[in-house]
């Protein structure tokens, strides 16, 4: 029993060391308020390796977890700007956990295109990372046209658009820029969906009635001073 207890622990450590051991600590900032920190091995700077988070305003972690050979691994746990849990997800076995309810106070607007009937129930489609955390994404890539540069970004609103497919995959992503009390937009980007992390490709679907349908996402947001979107 002694033996055992002492192989199980020799185990440990050896896992332990090879989690620790010739890893560099980045910090990178990846909208206004959001900094990621994490760790990635020191003869490959592209391998996230240890604990993970994103730090809101650099205190708060929206988003916290465990990268292994830069693969997310087990429970990962999201919050919104105020620390309030909003996801946990299992990484390891794909499985969604926990989703908190939105409601009116929600950035983000869904719609089917299908008239619903009495009595249908409909669901959302789901990020991985929450409603905060894994939309940042879809704003940071967006970066203001230069002929826009120069314009009133006070005077100016911007809706993401997102269409998902029954599948759970981004099937399109623009940009509307909008002044404001406007309904039509004065500019519409058309975004690449050749995205740099395959992760944002993925979605849970919305479903109606228990089958995959396909669902637009709108998320509302303003330019910030990096000529980026933020979160309005």
């Amino acid at each position: 029993m002694l033996k055992n207890y002492l192989l199980l622990f020799a185990a440990i450590t050896f896992v332990n060391t090879c989690m620790a051991q010739d890893t560099v600590e980045v910090k990178r900032k990846i909208s206004t308020d959001v900094t990621e920190v994490y760790k990635v091995l020191a003869k490959d700077v592209n391998t996230r390796q240890g604990l993970f988070k994103a730090l809101y305003k650099n205190k708060i972690p929206v988003a916290s977890g465990l990268y292994v050979n830069d693969k997310r691994m087990g429970l990962w746990k999201f919050t919104d700007r105020d620390g309030v849990i909003i996801q946990t997800y299992d990484y390891t076995n794909n499985r969604l956990f926990y989703e908190a309810k939105e409601d009116t106070t929600s950035r983000l607007r869904y719609f089917v295109d299908k008239e619903l009937k009495e009595g249908d129930k409909v669901t959302k489609p789901i990020k991985m990372g929450g409603t905060f955390y894994g939309y940042l994404p879809y704003l940071t890539l967006f970066t203001l046209p230069k002929e826009f540069k120069e314009i009133d970004r006070d005077a100016v609103v911007a809706t993401v658009e997102l269409l998902i497919s029954p599948g759970g995959r981004l099937a399109d992503y623009k940009v509307n820029l909008m002044q404001y009390a406007t309904v039509e937009p004065f500019k519409t980007i058309n975004m690449n969906i050749k995205l740099p992390d395959p992760a944002d490709l993925v979605f849970i679907p919305a479903t109606l009635n228990g089958e995959p349908i396909a669902c637009r996402v709108i998320i509302r947001c303003v330019v910030n001073s990096r000529l980026h979107l933020d979160f309005e």
